[in-house]
Order: structure tokens, then sequence, then C-alpha cells
């Protein structure tokens, strides 16, 4: 079949910039997201691209391009899914708080409304694509779902997880590795899948586009995953060895990255891995195993996330330490709240709990990133259910001004890896710190000799 018309559910980080790409490489499709939340709808659909509710490098040109002409951003849900030929599920899937699996299983009660009412509106046939990153077999219950409506409407469902990263989600959505879509392996199946490869072969190679049976698909987002922040936990593991030895965890990287079987990819030493992914899927990925008896399986995998709070942890405790066991009363300057350069996403960044351990430290806390609002950084804090919402925004400040946020600091800390902070004048932020002046990178970001050179104590991961 010919796809005409898309409906993408969901208007998030995953399901508005891969939408917008589709449409532009697609401009015979018409492509519409379709979200509950009016005022993100309302960004979407700002004249000013600035005002996206993503920000992603290159997404404002994107959407500017086939916005209106054939992208839509809209709330009316059920006409979209109505029209729809092929419908995205692209919905959160956190980690559950509550009942049985909390704190590891996935909470899908938003894919099983998105799969209810789609049962409801639907009056012709559709093919359901899994765009959310989901445990193996819940395509099995979507079906169920869809199939016991009793409306006659035949449904296909696809699993196509998304492999963009982000900071470069244009990048990668434009010029993939591979593009994975599973499905049934029966001649309607087999039909489904042809119909969505032929979205993606309008500009990604057909030797990019690998075809699998659902539950391989479903099962391989949340295994890559795993294999890269497998990968920076066993890195940010060395980096403590270092430290204690003498070694340098950047040439340890440089030397073991040199060798084609292991490669230079995410072997750089931080506070640790955040993100919406990594420790949910990993999460999930050990409930699925603790689910089947394997706890030895589920035993590994779980080590790459306590490793990964340890490093968290540790960065926090090393900054208390270092500044004379105390940090009541005194102002830490915080560089960067994003879990990554080029978002806005902080979703398990490490500077929340780095932040959340130095506030209980007594610690008042000064954030500037260029991208992140206040709102958002007191909301994570808020998450955190550590304290009141008023103790949290009496604890931290946030400042737009890079130079205000470090005046009269004690300490900075660099917690996300923004290009534009190896470009500030660090004589004059050390001009206008208390002594010593003390920096705690955590990225290792910055020329460690230089600011050396100007007077900072410099303390970097893993040297």
């Amino acid at each position: 079949m010919k796809v005409k018309n898309i409906c993408c559910i969901g208007a998030g980080y995953v399901g508005g910039p891969t939408m917008a790409v589709i449409a532009q490489k697609n401009p015979n499709i018409n492509v519409t997201v379709v979200d509950l939340n009016e005022k993100r709808i309302a960004a979407w659909n700002d004249d000013n691209l600035d005002n996206l509710p993503v920000y992603e490098p290159g997404l404002d040109a994107v959407v500017g391009e086939s916005r209106g002409r054939n992208l839509f951003f809209s709330t009316a849900v059920d006409a979209a899914i109505d029209a729809a030929d092929m419908i995205f599920i692209s919905v959160n899937t956190p980690t559950k708080t509550y009942g049985v699996g909390k704190g590891m299983a996935a909470d899908l009660k938003y894919i099983e409304l998105c799969a209810r009412q789609i049962a409801r509106v639907s009056k012709s046939d559709k093919i359901i694509v899994e765009k959310s990153t989901l445990p193996v077999r819940t395509a099995e219950a979507v079906k169920n779902i869809l199939d016991n409506t009793g409306n006659g409407v035949k449904y296909q469902i696809l699993s196509n997880p998304e492999f963009l990263a982000e900071g470069t989600a244009v990048e990668d959505l434009q010029a993939p590795d591979r593009v994975l879509i599973g499905g049934e392996q029966t001649p309607e199946g087999l039909e489904a899948i042809q119909a969505l490869v032929d979205v993606y072969a309008s500009w990604v190679p057909k030797a990019q586009i690998i075809t699998t049976n659902l539950w391989s698909s479903e099962l391989s987002k949340l295994t890559a995953n795993a294999f890269l922040a497998q990968r920076v936990s066993s890195i940010n593991a060395l980096s403590e060895l270092c430290e204690v030895t003498g070694a340098n965890v950047d040439e340890v990287a440089n030397a073991i990255g040199k060798d084609s079987r292991i490669g230079p990819k995410f072997l750089k030493a931080s506070v640790g891995f955040g993100g919406s992914c990594f420790q949910k899927d990993i999460l999930n990925l050990v409930y699925i195993a603790k689910s089947y008896g394997l706890d030895a399986v589920a035993d590994y995998w779980e080590q790459v996330i306590i490793m990964n709070d340890h490093q968290k942890h540790r960065f926090a405790a090393n900054m208390v330490r270092t500044m004379y066991n105390t940090v009541s009363g005194k102002k830490l300057a915080f560089l960067g709240w994003a879990f990554k350069k080029d978002t806005n996403d902080t979703r398990e960044s490490a500077a929340i709990y780095v932040a959340d351990k130095l506030i209980d430290e007594q610690a008042n806390v000064v954030v500037y990133d260029p991208k992140v609002t206040d709102q958002q950084m007191y909301s994570d804090l808020d998450y955190l259910q550590t304290r009141s919402s008023e103790a949290n925004q009496n604890a931290l400040t946030v400042e737009n001004d890079p130079y205000k946020a470090l005046e009269g600091a004690h300490a900075i800390a660099v917690l996300t890896e923004w290009d534009e902070f190896k470009t500030y004048d660090w004589q004059r932020i050390y001009d206008n710190m208390h002594k010593p002046a003390f920096v705690f990178d955590g990225r290792s970001l910055l020329d460690k000799s230089a600011l050396e050179q100007v007077g900072f104590q410099v303390y970097v991961i893993g040297q």
C-alpha cells in the first residue's frame, strides 16, 4: 500500500523531530503530529521558530520548510487518527513509580490509552507503528486491544524504534546509521513493513533499512542503549581508578580506543550519563530479565546503573571534600543543566543529582544553562521529592548571564559540555571569585593547564 496520511501521537523529543524530517523528505505525504498538551502544540505552531518546544540544531529550518505544506501540529487527535493510513505512537514510557515493577518496569499506561483511542476512532484499516521505546512483546498487548474492539478494522503492528541522539537528532534522522523496522512475518505484516520501508526509502539507502520480526526490533532498541551506557559506566569506573593511581583516563581511553575491536566512541569519562533513554531502558531490561528468572543477567545490567549513580554522588562528594569538607553557605556555580549539549532536555541529567546532594550540604547553588528554563530546573528538583518546592527555590538560583552566575562563587562545576563555556574570559571570572577558586570539570571540557595558569585549582574526572 502507498501511505498518504501519517498521524503521530506525541509531540515530544521523538515525535516532533522525526515527523518533521519525514514530512520534509516526503512532500507527497500529509503528516499530522497530535498531542493533548495545547501549550506544546501552540509552541510547534509559533511563527517564531526560536520558540519550538524542542531545541535541536537545524530543527527550526526543517520545521519551517514543511509546516503548513504537509506538516501539521494539532490537538484534534481523533480527526488525525481517523484520516491516517499509518499511525506512529510516540508517547512517553517512563519507569513505573508504583505497583509491580516499581522503579524498573516501563509504565505502559500511555501506550494502552493510545491503543484504546485508536480502536475507538478508527473506521478503516491502519498500520500502527511503535516509535516509543518499549519492552519486548509490547506489540502483542497493543494488537490484542486493537483486535478485540469488534469494529471490523484490521491493524498491522510495526516496531520502528528511534536511534537518534539528542543534540544531533536532525543529523541522525537525515543520515541514519540504520532504520530498523520489525513486523509480523505474514503476507499482511510484510506488506505493512514494505509500506514503512517506502516512506524511509525516499531518503535512506535501502541497504541501511533493516527489517526483522517484531520481537527482535523491540529488543534491539533496549540492547543498543544498554551497550552504549555500559561503555560510559566502564570508562567512568576506570576514571576513579585513574585518580588514585596517577593514570590519566583520557590517555587510557585514547590508547584502548585505537583498538579496532573497541573503537573510540562513548569512552569519554564524565560525571555520568543522563537523558530519557539509557537508565530507563536498562532498568526495563533488568526487569524483563528478572521476570524470566534470569537473575545473573539482571544483576549484570543493573551494575551499569549502580556505577552511573556512584559517579554522580562521587562528584558531589569530591567537591565537598576538596572544599575543606564544608560547602555550607558557599556559592557553587553550575555551568550547564541539560544532560548534554545542544539540547534543552534535562531528563536524568547529572546536574540534578549533584545539585540535590550539594543543597543537602546547605550550599547555595547558582546555575547557568543557555537553553534550559528556570521553571524546568525547579521542576527537576521537585520531582526528586527530597524537599519542598519552596526550599528548592530558596537553595537554587538561575541566572541568564553566565558571568553573573560565576561572580563571587567559591567553585564552578562544569556539568554540560556546551561549547560556549570554552570561550569565556576565565581571567575575568577568576578575578571575581572567592579565593581559592575551584573548578570541578565533570565533562573534561576545559583546558586544565590554562586554568591553572590563571590561578584556579582544577579537578577533572579521571585525572
